[in-house]
């Protein structure tokens, strides 16, 4: 869309909507362009010498007596879908005790003819242009530049990351492309070997380069652990005090 004859008074700011409805789990690519020029048609002075940054060039506008008669802001605006909240997935075991199970997640919507890819350096931010025509599905931890599909273990505090961190693994052993339907099953292997009872929440982020983005909240329970051993005390006599001794040993310093 196009917008004129807004007029702005000095210090005074400028909210610009962005409408975002994505067709298809794919990123999207815009532009806002913002040109300014004084309401009375006069320029400001400013010489450009033939030395000065290309950016800075390319965004002015210059009039015949050299001085700038308009000034072009630009800002880019990727768009980068992402799939409703998933169906929870829980991951229980006993404390000191561990745990291996297989996690099956189905990401909908993936297209293989989707030409705009992410650049994984920039977090959440894409600015990437390579192709992501494979079919076969790369999936690295963390946020690789190289990777089809990436994944990450997030979590809703400094604490729950604290608690969790050293306790959880999580490793990609399986992964299929059905390029007709759309669809892209990823299976996890999720180790869990919890040292205490707990109940916390994990969310599993996956982001296609492309630009699809799809959540899975995983919840970890720890039961109360199986009975160490049983002291039995056996009396002595009516009245009369008995004495049992154990030994408790230290998992830490």
């Amino acid at each position: 869309f196009h917008l004129t004859g807004i007029r702005l008074a000095p210090n005074e700011k400028l909210n610009i909507p962005v409408l975002f409805m994505p067709h298809a789990m794919k990123m999207y690519k815009a532009e806002v362009v913002v040109h300014v020029r004084k309401e009375n048609g006069e320029n400001w002075t400013y010489e450009l010498s033939a030395g000065s940054n290309k950016d800075l060039n390319r965004n002015v506008f210059l009039a015949e007596n050299g001085g700038i008669k308009g000034i072009l802001w630009r800002y880019p605006v990727h768009g980068i879908p992402e799939a409703p909240q998933q169906k929870l997935v829980v991951v229980r075991c006993r404390a000191r005790q561990r745990v291996e199970q297989r996690v099956e997640m189905l990401l909908m919507g993936v297209v293989p003819d989707a030409t705009a890819v992410t650049d994984a350096r920039n977090s959440d931010m894409v600015n990437g242009d390579n192709s992501a025509n494979a079919q076969e599905v790369k999936v690295t931890d963390g946020f690789s530049a190289t990777a089809e599909f990436l994944y990450e273990l997030q979590y809703q505090s400094n604490e729950i990351r604290s608690q969790l961190e050293s306790l959880v693994g999580m490793h990609l052993v399986q992964k299929e492309w059905d390029t007709e339907s759309g669809i892209v099953t990823l299976i996890f292997n999720v180790v869990f070997a919890p040292n205490k009872p707990m109940r916390n929440e994990a969310t599993l982020m996956i982001q296609w380069t492309a630009g699809g983005a799809w959540k899975f909240p995983v919840q970890f329970i720890a039961t109360e652990p199986e009975v160490d051993d049983v002291i039995n005390i056996e009396a002595v006599g009516l009245n009369k005090e008995s004495v049992v001794g154990f030994k408790l040993t230290s998992q830490t310093r």
